[in-house]
C-alpha cells in the first residue's frame, strides 16, 4: 500500500485561496489501480449518537457538541417537502430547518445563532416514499419531516442549511447539515442545452448550478495570463444559469467564478473553474476552451465520411480487444519522429514498428484498440517543456537487479510524461499531453487523425472512461470541477456527509440525475463528435445498473443519418467488481458481474484469470494454477498436501471450463467429481459463484491486464526456478491460447503477444517509461530493467531480486519472435471457424463439450469440443461451412500426454492447417488416433484439431 503526499498548485488564471495540502493512498482492487484522498474528520469532543437507539430526553449537550454536530451532514433532503433523518426525537422536543444566506450558523449556549429562517418540521409516520427508498436504499430506516407545503424551498437551497432537535426552552439538543441530491433532483432535474452553443451569431454558455448565489464568466483571449477580455454576469432560470455572447467568442477560453455555499469550509466561497461541459481546454484545464467541433477547420479529410469505411463487425461475438496505453505504444519507437513519440500522431504513421505490428494484430483478428483513459486527467503535465527525464544510459549501464533504476525513476515519477491517467479532471476533452500543443484545437485534430488512422488499418477503437471517480474536490483544489459548481452533489457521500473514497478518490454518484446525465451526454459526445467504437468503464459496479443499461440504449440509438455513426455496432463493458459502500446493492442495483445479466453489458471474469495462473492479484505471489505448475511442477510454495493441491487443480480446471463456455451461468458442465452442475453452482474459494452471464457477449475473458505484473512476469514468478526461458514462453503460449480459443471476448494485454516485461512490476502506473517500455522491434521485453519501484514491489524483492539476477530467465530475440508467430496463429484459427465465436448461450450449451471430466480426469489437461450441424438433417443447423467438428487440447503438464476418448473415436479429425504449418516443431508433432479416439499432445501445448467437412 503506497502512500504519497502531494500540493495542488496555485491556479495561475484567478485569485482564490491556497490549495490545502492533501494525502493519496493508492490501493489496488481487481483489475485497476485506484487513489484515495484521505479526509480526516474534524475531531469531536464527545460524539452524539444519532440512532435511533437513544432519546435526546435523556441527553444534555453542551453548546462544543452541539458545534460539532455542525460539522456533519446526517440528514438527507430527499425530495421538495421531505427530510429524512436517523435520529430520536422525544415528547416534548421540536425539530426545525434552519438557513443561513451567508453561512453564519453557529451555536452559543445551546442556542443556535445567524440563521435567517427557521421552519418547524412535522414529523411523518408514514416513512419514506418507495420511490426514495429506491434511490437511496442506505437511509430506508430513517425517520422522515415533512415542510410546510406553502413553503418555496428553491431559495433555501443556496443558503446553508441545519436541522435541529430543540426542546420546549428552545435549548439545541442535536443538529446537524443536509445532504442535498435528492432534493435537487426532485427540483432541478434539467435536460436542456449546457456548456457551450455555437450558432452562425452567437455563442451561448449555460451551466446547471441550482445552489449557486451567482456565475460569472470571465472570457480570455489566450490560455493564460492576461487580464481577462470580459467578464459577464450569467442570469438563472430554475437553476441554469445562461449567457449569450458575440461570435467573436469562439476560440477564446473562458473560465467560471461561481459563488456558492461549500460544505467542506462551511463558508460562501467563489470558486473558480472549468466548464464541466468544456468541449476544448487550455494547458491541464485551467480555462475553457470555446471549441466549436462542427468546424470543418477541426475535421480530417475523410472526417464525416469515417462511419461508411468503419472496419466490418458482425456480431459483437466476433470481438477481440488488444487493451494499450498511447504513451507506451511509441515513447521508445525510434522509428517515430520525436515529436510524435507517446502521442496521437504516432498513429497516423504507416511503417513505424508499432504501427507495422498493428497491422499484423488486425489481419489475424483484432478488432478493437482499448486505449487506457484519453480524456484530461491529473499526474502528467500538459507543457511537455516542463517534464523531467532520467538519463537512459544511465540507467542501461546498471545490473538488472539493482534497486538504483527504480530511485531514479520515482524521484522524477510526478513530473515525467507518463501516467496511466485513471484521475479524472474533466471526461470530455483529450489529454493534451498526447497532443503536439495542449492549447488550442489540436488535441482534437490530433484525436480524430489517430481514430481514422486505426480505423484504416481495420481497428476499432475503444475508449477507457473513468466515471467512477473525480481526483479533486472542494473549493481549492486546481483538479476540482464539479465540485465546486454544485458542492456535495456529484460526489457520493457517507451517513456522515464525508465523501466517499472506496474506489480510490471522490467517489462519483451516478444515482443523482444530473451526474448519470453528465455520463451519458459524455459518452454520447465520445461516440458522435470523436467517432469511437466502444467504452470501457472502469470499477463499472461502483456506477448503477440504471445507467449503464441507460448509457446502452443511449449509444446504440445513434445512426449515420442523424449522428454520422452506426450506435449498433458500439460495444461497452467494464469492471463489474462489488466492493464500498455499492457492495449487495447498498447504494442501489449497481453494475457489477451478478447483477448484469440480461444487459450484454460486458464484465471481465476475474475467475479464468485466476484459475489459469493461480492464486489471485491478492494472494502469494508464488501460488500456483492451471499453466503455471500446480502439483504437476511445483515451486516450492506450500500448497498444503498432494491431495490438497490435486484438488486445487481440479477446481481450477472446472473454473476454466466454465469460463471457456463464457461463463454461462447455466451452462451444464460435468465437474471433476463426475456431478453435472450448472456454472452458477460450482463456486469460488470465496464461495461465490464462478458463472454469472447470460450470454457470451457478457464475458471478458483475460489473463493480464494493464493492472499486476504482466503475463510473462507472472510465470516468471510462478513457475520453478530451473526451468528453462523457452518453456515459459510456452506457458505464456498456452496462457493466451486459452483465452484465444474461449467463447465469450478475448482480451489481451499488449506486449502479451511479445512476452512484455516490466521487469516483475506489479502496478507500473507511475513507474515511467523505463518500466513500461514496449519494442515492437521485438530485439527486448524489458525484462531485467532493474527492481520495480519500491512503493509497491519492495515486500516482494527478494524474490524478485535472484530472478532478475539470473541471465537465464531472459528471453531472447528468437523466443520473441516464435510467441508472436504463435499469437498470431491463434489469432487465425479463432477465426478460421464462427464455432469460436458462437452468439447465444443456447448454441454454446448445444455444441460445447468438455471430455476430460469426472473423477478419472487426466491431470493438466482440458479437452474441449465444439460440434456444427449438417444442411438438410434435424437437429443442429449449419454455421461452419469449412469444419463440421473441432476439438482443442489445452496440455499444461510438463510432459508430453495422451488422452483417449470414447465419445471422440471414429472421427477424421487433423491437426488445424495453421498448426501443420506452424514454426513451432512442437506443436506440429500433435496427433489424433481415430479407431481408439487417442489424441497425443505434447509438453505445454495448444492443440487444435479439425474435421473437414465433407463436400
Amino acid at each position: 500500500m503506497h502512500l504519497l503526499a502531494s500540493s495542488s498548485s496555485l491556479s495561475p488564471s484567478l485569485p482564490s485561496s491556497f490549495p490545502r495540502p492533501s494525502l493519496h493512498l493508492h490501493l489496488h482492487f481487481p483489475s485497476q489501480t485506484t487513489q484515495l484522498r484521505l479526509h480526516t474528520p474534524p475531531p469531536l469532543s464527545c460524539s452524539l449518537n444519532s440512532s435511533s437507539s437513544s432519546s435526546y430526553v435523556e441527553q444534555s449537550a453542551s453548546s462544543s457538541q452541539m458545534q460539532n454536530g455542525l460539522l456533519y451532514s446526517r440528514a438527507y433532503w430527499v425530495a421538495e417537502s421531505l427530510i429524512a433523518w436517523d435520529v430520536d426525537v422525544g415528547n416534548g422536543f421540536s425539530c426545525y430547518l434552519l438557513a443561513s444566506k451567508n453561512a453564519s450558523l453557529t451555536i452559543a449556549n445551546c442556542q443556535i445563532q445567524g440563521e435567517d429562517l427557521k421552519i418547524k418540521l412535522q414529523e411523518d409516520r408514514v416513512g419514506l416514499p418507495a420511490n426514495v427508498v429506491e434511490k437511496f436504499p442506505h437511509i430506508r430506516g430513517h425517520k422522515v419531516f415533512s415542510l410546510p407545503p406553502t413553503l418555496d424551498v428553491k431559495p433555501l437551497l443556496k443558503f446553508r442549511l441545519a436541522v435541529v432537535i430543540c426542546d420546549s426552552d428552545g435549548e439545541c439538543m442535536n443538529c446537524t447539515g443536509l445532504q442535498l441530491p435528492g432534493v435537487l433532483d426532485d427540483l432541478f432535474s434539467y435536460s436542456g442545452p449546457l456548456g457551450a452553443l455555437f450558432s452562425e451569431e452567437a455563442v451561448s454558455l449555460y451551466l446547471w448550478a441550482p445552489t449557486a448565489q451567482a456565475v460569472h464568466a470571465y472570457i480570455y483571449k489566450d490560455p493564460s495570463g492576461d487580464d481577462p477580455i470580459e467578464i459577464v454576469c450569467l442570469e438563472e432560470e430554475n437553476g441554469v444559469w445562461r449567457t449569450k455572447g458575440p461570435k467573436s467568442w469562439e476560440g477564446c477560453y473562458y473560465v467560471y467564478e461561481v459563488c456558492v455555499y461549500h460544505p467542506s469550509t462551511m463558508r460562501i466561497e467563489k470558486c473558480y473553474t472549468s466548464d464541466p461541459y468544456a468541449r476544448g481546454l487550455s494547458s491541464d484545464g485551467r480555462r475553457s476552451f470555446l471549441l466549436n467541433l462542427d468546424s470543418v477547420k477541426l475535421k480530417p479529410d475523410g472526417w464525416d465520411n469515417l462511419a461508411n469505411k468503419k472496419p466490418t463487425i458482425h456480431s459483437f461475438s466476433d470481438i477481440s480487444i488488444y487493451e494499450m496505453h498511447i504513451r507506451d505504444f511509441s515513447a521508445s519507437d525510434l522509428s517515430v519522429q520525436p515529436e510524435f513519440r507517446g502521442g496521437y500522431l504516432a498513429f497516423t504513421l504507416q511503417d513505424s514498428a508499432g504501427v507495422l505490428h498493428l497491422k499484423k494484430l488486425s489481419s489475424a483478428g483484432i478488432t478493437h484498440v482499448h486505449l487506457l483513459p484519453t480524456f484530461q486527467f491529473a499526474g502528467v503535465d500538459d507543457q511537455k517543456e516542463d517534464w523531467r527525464f532520467v538519463d537512459t544510459s544511465i540507467l542501461e549501464s546498471l545490473p538488472p537487479d539493482s534497486d538504483q533504476q527504480q530511485a531514479l525513476i520515482t524521484a522524477i515519477q510526478n513530473f515525467d510524461g507518463y501516467n496511466w491517467g485513471y484521475n479524472p479532471v474533466l471526461w470530455g476533452v483529450p489529454k493534451g499531453s498526447y497532443a503536439s500543443n495542449p492549447n488550442g484545437p489540436y488535441r482534437t485534430i490530433e484525436f480524430r487523425k489517430m481514430v481514422m488512422a486505426l480505423n484504416h488499418i481495420g481497428l476499432r477503437v475503444v475508449l477507457d472512461v473513468v466515471y467512477n471517480h473525480l481526483q479533486g474536490s472542494g473549493p481549492f483544489d486546481e483538479h476540482s470541477v464539479l465540485d465546486k459548481i454544485v458542492p456535495g452533489y456529484y460526489l457520493r457521500r457517507n451517513s456522515d456527509g464525508l465523501i466517499e473514497h472506496s474506489t480510490c478518490i471522490n467517489n462519483t454518484a451516478s444515482e443523482h440525475f444530473m451526474v448519470e446525465r453528465l455520463i451519458l451526454d459524455d459518452l454520447v459526445h465520445w461516440a458522435v463528435n470523436y467517432k469511437i467504437d466502444g467504452f470501457r468503464f472502469d470499477l463499472m459496479g461502483h456506477i448503477m445498473k440504471s445507467t449503464m443499461v441507460k448509457a446502452k440504449t443511449a449509444l446504440q440509438c445513434l445512426t449515420k443519418e442523424k449522428d454520422g455513426l452506426d450506435g449498433s455496432s458500439i460495444y461497452i463493458y467494464g469492471e463489474g467488481w462489488d466492493f464500498g459502500e455499492v457492495a449487495k446493492n447498498g447504494r442501489g442495483v449497481n453494475a457489477s458481474q451478478f447483477n448484469l445479466p440480461g444487459t450484454q453489458i460486458g464484465s471481465f471474469n476475474d475467475r479464468i484469470r485466476d484459475a489459469i495462473l493461480g492464486g489471485s492479484p491478492f494472494g502469494h505471489p508464488l501460488q500456483q494454477g492451471f499453466v503455471t505448475g500446480l502439483l504437476l511442477q511445483p515451486n516450492g510454495h506450500d500448497h498444503g498436501t498432494e491431495a490438497n493441491a490435486k484438488s486445487m487443480l481440479a477446481a481450477s480446471m472446472d473454473h476454466i471450463q466454465i469460463g471457456m463456455a463464457a461463463n454461462l451461468k447455466d451452462f451444464v458442465l460435468t465437474n471433476s467429481e463426475g456431478e453435472e452442475v450448472k456454472g452458477s453452482e460450482i463456486l469460488t474459494y470465496g464461495g461465490t459463484p464462478v458463472a454469472y452471464a447470460s450470454c457470451p457477449i457478457e464475458t471478458i475473458n483475460y489473463v493480464s491486464a494493464h493492472d499486476n505484473e504482466t503475463l510473462f512476469d507472472i510465470v516468471s514468478l510462478k513457475t520453478p526456478m530451473d526451468i528453462s526461458v523457452s518453456e515459459r514462453c510456452r506457458i505464456n503460449h498456452l496462457a493466451t491460447s486459452i483465452i484465444a480459443l474461449s467463447q465469450g471476448i478475448p482480451f489481451f494485454h499488449s506486449g502479451d503477444e511479445i512476452l512484455r516485461s516490466k521487469s516483475l512490476d506489479r502496478d507500473s502506473y507511475n513507474s515511467g517509461d523505463w518500466f513500461n517500455r514496449l519494442d515492437f522491434t521485438y530485439n527486448s521485453n524489458n525484462w531485467g530493467v532493474g527492481l520495480p519501484p519500491q512503493e509497491k514491489n519492495e515486500k516482494n524483492w527478494p524474490l524478485i531480486k535472484p530472478r532478475l539476477a539470473n541471465p537465464s530467465f531472459r528471453p531472447q530475440k528468437t523466443d520473441i519472435l516464435a510467441t508472436v508467430d504463435n499469437f498470431l496463429n491463434l489469432l487465425r484459427i479463432r477465426y478460421s471457424s464462427p464455432l469460436f465465436r458462437l452468439k447465444t448461450a443456447n448454441t454454446i450449451q448445444e455444441r460445447v463439450r468438455f471430455h476430460n471430466t469426472g473423477p478419472s480426469w487426466v491431470c493438466g489437461v482440458i479437452v474441449m469440443s465444439i460440434e456444427d450441424g449438417h444442411n438438410g438433417f434435424p437437429g443442429l443447423s449449419q454455421l461452419d461451412p469449412i469444419y463440421s467438428f473441432i476439438v482443442v487440447v489445452f496440455n499444461a503438464s510438463p510432459k508430453e500426454v495422451s488422452f483417449v476418448s470414447p465419445a471422440l473415436q471414429l472421427r477424421n479429425l487433423q491437426l488445424h492447417p495453421i498448426q501443420v504449418s506452424s514454426s513451432d516443431d512442437l506443436v506440429k508433432s500433435s496427433r489424433y488416433e481415430a479407431s481408439s479416439g487417442c489424441f497425443v499432445v505434447p509438453r505445454r501445448t495448444t492443440a487444435v484439431f479439425v474435421e473437414p467437412r465433407k463436400t
